[in-house]
C-alpha cells in the first residue's frame, strides 16, 4: 500500500468521517487512466469506430475516455500526431465547466504541460484567441511542444508571472482557467514526489499563493465574465478557503451555480471559516467516489457592468508608429487571425 504522510491521514480522517476508510481504500486501487479526443484532428465517431483502443467515456468529459493500462495509447503514433492527449480524467472537468466558445478570449494562466489548454483550443475550433501562460520557463517549452503537436493554430505561449499579466490584460478576456499551483494530495496515489514534499506548512503557503494568482486573474475578467479555479489537492485551507477569501474581497464575483454533474461531488460550506452557502456549489472529485484522482473546481461568474474606465497599460514604446508596424508584421506573421491584437483601441488609449 501507499506510504501516506500521517499527519495528511490524520487531517483526512477528521474531514471525513465514516468516509474516511472508503478513501483510504482507493489508495489500494489502480488509478483511473484517460486519454482526451482532439476534436482539431479527429472526429469522436469517427475514431471510436476506427479505435484500436478498448475505450469507455468519461461521464463529466464529452471528448473523454478511459482506457486499460495495458494498452498504452502514449505510445501509439495517433499520440505523436496529436489525435488525442494523455490526460487525468478528473482534470477534464475543469474545462467542461469552463464551456469556452468559439471566437471567445480565453486565459489559460497555470497551463503546463497543456491539458486544460488543448482542451480549451479543440472548443475555440480555431476560431478566437486563447493565450495560454506559464511562470516556469522549462514547464512553457513543453507547453509550447504540445500546442504544436495538438494542431492549435489560434493560442499564443507565454512565460510570465500573474501580476505582470494582469497589468498589460485588464479586464480582457472572456474566461480564464486558474488551475493553481496546490499541495498535491489528490495525486499521491501517483506522484510519490508530491507525498515526499507535502507538510502543513506546505499546504498553507499554497494557499497564499494561490490567493494571490487568484486575484490577479480576477482583474483580467471581463464584467459578465466566467473564471473557473482548481486545484488537485484535498485541503479545504487551498479549496474551499481559498474562494472565501477571494469572493470576501471581490463583491462583483459570485459562485455560479452549476447544478449537478455526473460523477462530480459538491464542496463543502462547513469547511469554510464562515460557513459561507455558496461554496456548497462548488465541486469535488473524490478518488472514493468517482473513476479519478482528488479535483476540486469553482465556477466563478462577474457581474455585468460597464468596463471601468482604467486605462489597458501598454508599454510606451507600442506607440510609436515605426513600432508598431513591426509588431503588426510579426503578429500577422504569428498568428492565424491577428485582428483579434491589431485593434490597438482594445487594449492601446
Amino acid at each position: 500500500m501507499i506510504q501516506l504522510p500521517d499527519k495528511f491521514m490524520e487531517k483526512m480522517k477528521e474531514l471525513l468521517g465514516d468516509e474516511y476508510d472508503a478513501f483510504l481504500k482507493s489508495y489500494e486501487e489502480d488509478r483511473a487512466l484517460g486519454l482526451r479526443l482532439n476534436p482539431l484532428k479527429a472526429d469522436t465517431q469517427e475514431f471510436l469506430t476506427h479505435s484500436p483502443f478498448l475505450l469507455e467515456p468519461v461521464p463529466w468529459a464529452s471528448e473523454g475516455f478511459y482506457y486499460k493500462a495495458e494498452q498504452r495509447p502514449g505510445k501509439h503514433p495517433y499520440h505523436e500526431a496529436g489525435v488525442y492527449y494523455i490526460q487525468e480524467p478528473s482534470a477534464m472537468a475543469v474545462v467542461e465547466l469552463l464551456d469556452p466558445r468559439p471566437g471567445e478570449k480565453i486565459l489559460d494562466l497555470c497551463a503546463a504541460p497543456g491539458g486544460k489548454t488543448t482542451h480549451i483550443a479543440g472548443k475555440l475550433k480555431g476560431e478566437g484567441f486563447l493565450l495560454s501562460n506559464e511562470i516556469h520557463p522549462a514547464r512553457a517549452k513543453i507547453l509550447a511542444q504540445n500546442v504544436e503537436r495538438m494542431g492549435v493554430s489560434n493560442a499564443v505561449v507565454t512565460n510570465e508571472n500573474s501580476h505582470m499579466l494582469s497589468l498589460k490584460f485588464p479586464e480582457f478576456f472572456d474566461r480564464i482557467v486558474v488551475d493553481a499551483p496546490c499541495s498535491g494530495e489528490g495525486m499521491f496515489r501517483k506522484d510519490e514526489a508530491a507525498r515526499l514534499e507535502w507538510s502543513p506548512d506546505h499546504v498553507s503557503a499554497c494557499a497564499e499563493r494561490q490567493s494571490e494568482i487568484l486575484f490577479n486573474a480576477a482583474a483580467m475578467l471581463k464584467p459578465g465574465g466566467t473564471m473557473v479555479y482548481s486545484t488537485c489537492t484535498f485541503s479545504p485551507e487551498e479549496n474551499e478557503q481559498v474562494i472565501e477569501t477571494f469572493l470576501l474581497n471581490h463583491p462583483d464575483f459570485s459562485v455560479a451555480d452549476k447544478g449537478e454533474s455526473p460523477g462530480l461531488s459538491h464542496g463543502m460550506s462547513r469547511w469554510s471559516k464562515t460557513g459561507a452557502e455558496d461554496l456548497n456549489k462548488t465541486f469535488r472529485i473524490w478518488p472514493h467516489k468517482s473513476e479519478g484522482e482528488g479535483h476540486f473546481l469553482a465556477v466563478l461568474k462577474r457581474e455585468e457592468e460597464t468596463i471601468s474606465d482604467r486605462k489597458r497599460s501598454c508599454s510606451s514604446y507600442l506607440k510609436d508608429q515605426s513600432v508598431w508596424k513591426e509588431v503588426e508584421a510579426f503578429l500577422k506573421e504569428l498568428l492565424v487571425k491577428p485582428e483579434v491584437f491589431l485593434d490597438r483601441k482594445e487594449y492601446i488609449k
